[in-house]
């Protein structure tokens, strides 16, 4: 018994027309006829009546129609396990980023996962929210790490947060100390002057609307940076920057850190994909690695 002939039984049986079974199975008709009698002979029994333009089942064949159908599915499954961890060995993962994320929280992750899987690549795109949602809807992404709560109107995406991250100060050393005293308050920042991030950055709509629910608009030395830019901007005594605090403990000696006073700012980041598509098994074991560490 051959799984090719129980393919084609299968097939004849579920259209009870040679003709159509042979085009389903993309083979020619009379090979197709010949491997179910190669196959009945081989069981001993019909499995088919045939009259004219009548094609049914003998009881043989309805005994063997859910075990072929069982077969074939555990073929499948098997197949498709191995494919999975195929894609271990080899493939790609999109993951889309905020450039905060990017300094902050994955290098770790992504050398440990270069390390196991180093077969695989890995493409990163850095954006903001908005920007990484759009693209994750139109299936350029696997997966994005986002700022909760997500646009709207958004996509059907599924995420699941993965850490609530503080935002603190960062300043030149040789500037005076924002505040006064070991943090500093959003109405301190009324009396700086800010290296602020480009518009589309979570980080930028946070820090703005923090600033105006304390009655005044943020002054602004410098803006339209990406992070390193403002990092860099902030070292040479531009002003001051409110950072996630991940992104700040890599930034360096060179750079003051002060916290923000209760309650402070935070932010939830949130790892986001597809509703309507599963993440292939790479992207899916790096989202594991990513909750792991989130958590």
């Amino acid at each position: 018994m051959q799984f090719q002939q129980l393919q084609y039984f299968v097939a004849v049986a579920e259209t009870r027309h040679f003709t159509r079974a042979a085009e389903l199975v993309h083979v020619a008709q009379p090979s197709l006829s010949q491997q179910i009698r190669a196959l009945e002979r081989e069981l001993g029994v019909d499995l088919f009546q045939r009259a004219r333009g009548n094609i049914t089942l003998t009881d043989a064949g309805e005994a063997l129609l859910p075990l072929a159908r069982r077969i074939l599915a555990d073929a499948d499954t098997a197949r498709h396990e191995v494919q999975e961890l195929a894609q271990l060995r080899r493939g790609r993962v999109r993951l889309g980023a905020t450039p905060s994320l990017c300094t902050g929280l994955l290098p770790d992750v992504l050398r440990a996962f270069h390390d196991r899987y180093p077969g695989i690549q890995l493409l990163i795109e850095e954006g903001g929210s908005h920007d990484l949602v759009r693209e994750l809807a139109r299936g350029a992404l696997d997966l994005a790490l986002v700022v909760l709560p997500l646009p709207a109107p958004a996509p059907a995406l599924t995420s699941v947060e993965l850490l609530r991250e503080e935002l603190v100060v960062v300043s030149s050393p040789s500037a005076p100390r924002p505040g006064h005293g070991r943090s500093v308050r959003i109405a301190d920042l009324e009396g700086e002057r800010l290296v602020m991030f480009r518009h589309g950055y979570d980080l930028r709509e946070l820090t703005v609307a923090a600033c105006r629910a304390e009655g005044f608009e943020p002054d602004f030395a410098v803006e339209g940076g990406e992070m390193d830019a403002v990092l860099g901007f902030v070292r040479a005594g531009l002003g001051v920057a409110v950072v996630p605090s991940m992104v700040a403990m890599r930034a360096g000696s060179d750079l003051r850190v002060t916290p923000l006073a209760r309650p402070g700012l935070r932010r939830t980041i949130a790892l986001a994909h597809r509703s309507d598509v599963a993440p292939p098994r790479a992207a899916r074991e790096l989202q594991r690695m990513l909750v792991e560490q989130g958590g």
